[in-house]
């Protein structure tokens, strides 16, 4: 066995610690051509191979390690090339090469801003505005993979969910039997960062319906009658893809209290709402789920909360600790890491929403690189790595629960936010 550097040998530990690292094993193997060690090279950079076959750079070190000469790239079809020529002006020096010079300038990058040809104009309106009613305009994503399955944790969601919404359309019998109605959307509400879209995906994946983001950048427009048209064309791009589950991102932006809205632009398209939600036409919004999201459900008008509308409410709160450790574990599962308690991890983060835990990752994995930089050492991400990072980080949703409880103090008409009260009261927040 060969004498190697101390960084190659941390490496190695590295690797072997997290084999399925590519970037970590590609990195090894560059060290280890530099060093001379070609037939560990080639090992390294086989082995990357068979994780990612496609990855260019795994084939560029597997032929350097091999020693195969490097091909200059291809000339292009559409730029046939172009035998030099002599420039204009004095005469060159005698015996100038012409094809070392060539070589020198050909992988010159070309700048970085370039002007692109425009693009076919999209068709408008005899007003001259673009037409949203191109199916292109709104994009709709195909059924995919994810279902309630893999939200971690969370089952008091998952339940009201299940009651509310999916049991429902998977018993059409017994939805007839007890005439239950399928009318009416769903709003989630909650603190911020704690995976109310990521949820809505997972509805439209346990139904096995397309999905449509929308917020108040796809709507909104500063000419008059623009955005109530948006609106429309957002509900029958929906309608045209049934099933499709309708996703109403940050509802107290779309949907604010009309009371309060001095425009009457954004008052026309509270109005539009409305009438997309109620339908136009009998059964037009059939195959077509509505779920909205917002953090501030008290902003929301009330017309929108009527029965047959938004009519039933979830609270998301921050992951409980079955979900802390998912989340935990999903953020961590490609970084090197050793010796990582989850489960006093998952004690010791409560209260954190999901993009806090997201931080909290690259907060650990910061002080591991920089440590690594600086000692010229490469080691993993250790338990003292996130328990320092976590000692740093407060919960993102806290200036959230002051403002929702003195909504449930004083403004829980009709028991609107008693999931809410239960919580604080459980939290000894109320």
């Amino acid at each position: 066995m060969p004498d190697h550097s101390p960084l190659v040998q941390s490496l190695r530990t590295a690797v072997a610690g997290a084999p399925d690292d590519v970037p970590l094993r590609l990195h090894l193997a560059e060290l280890l051509i530099a060093g001379g060690h070609h037939d560990e090279a080639v090992a390294e950079a086989a082995v990357a191979l068979q994780h990612a076959p496609g990855d260019p750079q795994a084939r560029e070190l597997m032929a350097r390690a091999m020693g195969v000469p490097q091909q200059a790239p291809e000339m292009s079809a559409q730029a046939p090339e172009v035998p030099p020529q002599a420039p204009e002006g004095p005469p060159s020096p005698a015996g100038f090469n012409w094809k070392a010079a060539e070589d020198q300038v050909g992988d010159v990058v070309p700048p970085r801003f370039v002007e692109t040809p425009k693009a076919a104009e999209a068709p408008q309106t005899a007003d001259g505005a673009d037409d949203p009613g191109d199916a292109s305009a709104w994009e709709v994503e195909a059924p995919h993979g994810v279902r309630l399955a893999d939200v971690g944790g969370m089952q008091d969601v998952k339940d009201r969910l299940e009651a509310a919404f999916l049991a429902p359309l998977r018993n059409p019998e017994l939805r007839k039997l007890y005439g239950k109605s399928l009318r009416g959307g769903l709003l989630l509400y909650g603190p911020p960062g704690c995976g109310k879209t990521f949820i809505a995906r997972a509805v439209a994946g346990e139904l096995g319906a397309n999905f449509l983001s929308i917020s108040i950048n796809d709507v909104l427009d500063m000419w008059m009658g623009n955005s109530e048209r948006n609106m429309h064309e957002v509900f029958e791009t929906a309608r045209r893809q049934a099933p499709c589950v309708l996703f109403l991102d940050e509802l107290d932006a779309l949907g604010a209290k009309r009371s309060r809205t001095a425009h009457s632009g954004m008052r026309n398209t509270v109005n539009q709402l409305l009438t997309e939600l109620d339908g136009i036409d009998a059964g037009a919004n059939e195959g077509v789920f509505v779920l909205a999201a917002t953090n501030v459900p008290w902003d929301v008008d009330n017309a929108l909360r009527r029965p047959g509308r938004l009519d039933r409410t979830i609270l998301v709160l921050p992951p409980d600790a079955p979900a802390r450790e998912a989340i935990l574990r999903y953020h961590l599962r490609d970084r090197p890491v050793a010796n990582i308690d989850l489960r006093k991890l998952t004690k010791a983060t409560d209260g954190l929403s999901g993009a806090d835990l997201a931080h909290l990752c690259e907060a650990a994995a910061e002080r591991a690189l920089l440590d690594s930089a600086r000692t010229g050492t490469v080691r993993m991400i250790g338990m003292q790595d996130l328990t320092e990072a976590a000692a740093t980080i407060s919960p993102s949703s806290d200036p959230w629960f002051a403002s929702a409880r003195n909504v449930a103090m004083f403004a829980n008409e009709g028991g609107m936010y008693d999931d809410l009260v239960t919580y604080l009261k459980k939290k000894r927040k109320l």
